[in-house]
């Protein structure tokens, strides 16, 4: 809570302000001060300025909290980034494995510090690239990975123990996600030294990009095996990594992005 003495005069400040330095500007600018008010891509009306006088009644410990720490506004890691930097990975895939492997080698030349795999539709909808329903598809928005050599072909000569990788892949994530483990095992690399992701993200499948392949029980029950088996086998992995942004694509707002969004992770 703040000193009510601290917040009066602040109060006075603000309204200082308002009279002296916004109101000059505001008359040499007219156009971009017509109003106070500004609104958000959501039509939600915004102040011009917040101050503590817009949180005077909040309480510090169990409304925003310390980093790494409940209720976690302040992200889930004590030091943030000043202690790591996040991963830096471009999202890539084009065409056959192999042109995708050279594509992935190239960018961890150049100080990529992790991969992101984008897979073609016909994968991301658990077809083989030789399928009739994956005509005109192959490597078109994505690498097309049908079997395990595929995956060992995209994967050549990339030291798996080292490089952490995101694979944007939902529905046969847990077979394409079993195809990564067996390729890293044949390089030599145990399961529990894999670093990565995958979206593995039904509901957002369901909800919006209808990108699913089985009903919602049973793809539950596979994201659910993976989970499992990822904290007893792969425990360095992130099994699943909720997704909202498809939901305002496919026409939500962004409140009720936020809400089908969380309502997915819970």
């Amino acid at each position: 809570m703040y000193d009510r003495k601290k917040l009066d005069e602040l109060k006075d400040s603000l309204e200082k302000w308002e009279r002296e330095s916004l109101k000059k500007t505001s008359a040499s600018m007219p156009e971009q001060h017509a109003s106070r008010k500004f609104i958000t891509t959501s039509s939600e009306p915004i102040n011009q300025l917040y101050t503590p006088l817009d949180v005077a009644d909040v309480d510090y410990a169990s409304s925003l909290g310390l980093p790494g720490e409940y209720p976690f506004t302040r992200g889930v890691h004590p030091t943030l980034y000043r202690g790591k930097l996040w991963t830096m990975r471009m999202f890539a895939g084009f065409g056959s494995a192999e042109e995708t492997n050279a594509r992935f080698k190239y960018l961890l030349d150049q100080g990529q510090t992790g991969l992101s795999i984008a897979f073609d539709l016909a994968t991301l909808m658990g077809y083989d690239s030789d399928q009739p329903e994956a005509l005109g598809e192959f490597g078109k928005c994505g690498v097309a990975v049908s079997s395990l050599k595929d995956m060992e072909i995209l994967l050549n000569g990339i030291p798996l123990d080292k490089v952490s990788t995101s694979m944007t892949i939902n529905s046969p994530a847990a077979i394409i996600w079993a195809m990564y483990i067996a390729a890293a095992e044949k390089q030599g690399v145990r399961a529990d030294q894999l670093r990565g992701t995958i979206q593995n993200d039904i509901l957002k499948e369901f909800i919006a990009q209808k990108e699913f392949i089985f009903p919602p029980e049973p793809s539950m029950r596979l994201v659910v095996d993976t989970m499992e088996f990822g904290s007893q086998k792969v425990p360095q992995w992130n099994t699943i990594s909720i997704s909202g942004y498809h939901i305002r694509e496919a026409g939500s707002t962004a409140a009720q992005e936020l809400a089908f969004t969380l309502a997915d992770g819970m």
